[in-house]
């Protein structure tokens, strides 16, 4: 607990010093150092996984004060997940890895609040889910994709959820040690889900915002994703 400076009394956030933040990095200078530095002002351990950036995205995530492991070349997000939870493996203190986007979508309290559910149900891991409140407002398309995309997983991973590609989890170090990502690009999503039902590994949903802002709509990633999930859903 701290103090704030108008004397009233704060819990201090979950996990602080257990848990580490992975971050899949490719071309987000535009936004990276602000997404850093928001974070560590309350979770200080995050470690960024360049994946081929040629916009200064790994010096830019450095200078803001995070972890930079660097891939040679672009492998995909699935590969620079993988990558980061191995690189928090290390650190014996770990407890838990969030995994969190690199273009300001994700909320700090979220992520706080699915720390917090997973120390104290002491569940395997915690998915974010888009779908549990009206926070979140994506277009038609993506929608329709995304529910799509939940009923394809739901029915063949055995695993029920409402959102099977929200890319904000809280994931334990048991299920991190034990969850095989063998998928480097967009299918990793569905490929983390079919392991929690072949392991059986415990987990809750937990309402999330993401915000969809007008940097992530300039970039397209709204309808690129969209269209990833369903073509990685068809051949993967």
């Amino acid at each position: 607990m701290s103090e704030s400076p108008d004397g009233t009394v704060e819990q201090a956030d979950p996990g602080v010093t257990s848990t580490w933040f992975v971050i899949p990095l490719f071309n987000e200078a535009q936004v990276i150092g602000d997404v850093v530095t928001e974070l560590r002002r309350r979770y200080p351990l995050v470690v960024c996984v360049d994946d081929g950036s040629r916009d200064g995205s790994a010096e830019i995530a450095a200078e803001a004060g995070a972890a930079v492991v660097r891939h040679p070349f672009n492998m995909g997000q699935g590969a620079a997940l993988k990558t980061g939870i191995d690189y928090a493996l290390r650190d014996p203190a770990m407890r838990q890895v969030v995994t969190f986007d690199a273009d300001g979508q994700h909320q700090v309290d979220d992520a706080a609040a699915m720390i917090g559910l997973r120390e104290r149900e002491d569940v395997d891991l915690v998915l974010g889910s888009r779908f549990l409140d009206q926070r979140t407002r994506p277009g038609l398309l993506k929608r329709l994709v995304l529910r799509a995309a939940v009923r394809y997983t739901n029915l063949t991973t055995g695993v029920k959820l409402t959102d099977a590609h929200n890319g904000l989890r809280v994931i334990g170090r048991g299920a991190c040690r034990r969850i095989t990502i063998e998928q480097n690009r967009m299918a990793h999503a569905s490929e983390i889900v079919e392991e929690i039902g072949r392991l059986r590994l415990s987990v809750r949903e937990h309402p999330v915002h993401i915000l969809y802002t007008d940097y992530s709509k300039q970039k397209g990633q709204s309808m690129l994703n969209s269209v990833n999930i369903v073509i990685d859903m068809l051949f993967r």
